[in-house]
């Protein structure tokens, strides 16, 4: 198996895998809310240190670029921005509804569900959720529909879809399903799931087979959002 490092800190959740050549892969994974960057770099350290590796053995880096936290996303980048240059790897930049969809499918429940196309909705603060929908395919990761879309809860298009999964069924569920009749039974959605650099790692595997490693200087954040934070006026506007 290709030796890929694999970051992913875009959420409330820092994360780090290592794939190996033989053995399955090494990951740390906490949820940390601002302290991700105090502990990505000991634990990168910590992985590699238990595989005998160096950054220069590896193939490539991947890393989760968003959408997401504005300032996780950034760190992410930035740590994988100079580790891969500092070793001379190309990078892998994952989108992060894509890690999610790539773990999904592993999932018993999901399977057990047999859904062909489901949709990934995860929140995206501000009263609006990233969202996008795949396709199951056999013997390969889930293919997107599209391009990854940043709406309010209710324009959420749930046409033709069989499973619901993110974290914006916690924070919306109520605006979620206004337009369809029959809301999703617990056995055909999963609230709980959410990125982690196994998913990351899934994808960025997928993509080194297919050729798609790049340049670390062609590396950038996938913003979806413009504008990032209300200002207080608006802030006062919105809370009467």
């Amino acid at each position: 198996m290709t030796r890929i490092l694999a970051i992913d800190t875009s959420s409330a959740w820092c994360s780090v895998a290592l794939s190996l050549a033989d053995a399955a892969p090494l990951i740390r994974h906490q949820k940390v809310a601002a302290g991700a960057s105090q502990l990505l770099l000991p634990w990168i350290d910590e992985l590699l240190a238990n595989s005998a590796s160096t950054l220069s053995s590896l193939d490539a880096i991947a890393i989760g670029v968003g959408p997401g936290a504005f300032t996780g996303v950034r760190l992410g980048v930035a740590v994988a921005q100079g580790l891969a240059t500092a070793s001379r790897l190309p990078v892998l930049p994952v989108a992060s509804l894509d890690a999610i969809a790539a773990q999904l499918v592993k999932k018993s429940g999901f399977i057990d569900a047999q859904a062909s196309s489901f949709v990934i909705a995860v929140d995206a603060r501000m009263g609006e959720v990233y969202w996008a929908k795949y396709c199951v395919t056999p013997h390969s990761l889930p293919k997107r529909v599209g391009d990854i879309q940043l709406t309010a809860p209710e324009l959420l298009d749930l046409s033709g879809v069989q499973f619901i999964a993110g974290s914006a069924l916690i924070e919306y569920e109520d605006r979620l399903f206004t337009s369809i009749e029959s809301p999703f039974t617990s056995s055909h959605r999963d609230a709980d799931i959410g990125i982690e650099a196994l998913g990351v790692l899934a994808c960025a595997q997928s993509m080194w087979d297919q050729g798609l490693a790049q340049d670390v200087h062609l590396l950038e954040p996938l913003y979806i959002r413009n504008k990032v934070a209300y200002t207080a006026a608006e802030r006062r506007q919105q809370h009467g």
